[in-house]
């Protein structure tokens, strides 16, 4: 057998992007309106791994991507600002539109086009909306976790000295 033959396509053809697990499992993800969650996806497929701050949200360019309100899209672009998952890269003005980055990948140099500098590291900005978690609660859940396992050892323990 030829080791092509060994070879299993595990996705689709075509490109993909990375959503990170710490992106997808924060609370500041989880608080992203549908239409916010949708933009980003909309956002992160114009990435082509060298083009971050290159992305446009014009609502000529999201209609071919099922957006049906220049309001709605409006709202999901302010929302993403906010929260800090996209940061504009370049102000749109009268013949031009304005341009994003996705600020959990480094921005990349774009020719120069951008208003902002290449980065060589995320700038992570959505995590100023992600709670820091209790340290008494993770202590406590810690503390649990411990007394489960000492209480499973001595039970154990015990049920092995009895059947002895």
């Amino acid at each position: 057998m030829a080791k092509t033959d060994d070879y299993v396509l595990k996705g689709e053809k075509g490109g993909y992007v990375a959503l990170y697990h710490c992106v997808l499992r924060s609370q500041a993800y989880a608080n992203l309106s549908a239409h916010a969650v949708k933009l980003l996806n909309d956002l992160l497929s114009q990435y082509y791994g060298s083009n971050n701050g290159d992305f446009n949200a014009t609502y000529t360019t999201m209609q071919k991507r099922g957006w049906r309100s220049k309001g709605t899209l409006s709202r999901a672009i302010k929302e993403l600002l906010e929260t800090g998952f996209i940061e504009v890269s370049k102000q749109g003005g009268r013949h031009s539109c304005s341009l994003y980055a996705i600020t959990f990948y480094a921005v990349d140099e774009c020719k120069g086009k951008l208003e902002i500098n290449a980065t060589k590291t995320p700038k992570s900005l959505w995590r100023k909306n992600d709670p820091v978690p209790d340290i008494k609660e993770l202590q406590k859940q810690k503390q649990a976790k411990d007394d489960a396992k000492l209480l499973d050892l001595i039970l154990e323990r015990q049920k092995r000295m009895s059947s002895n």
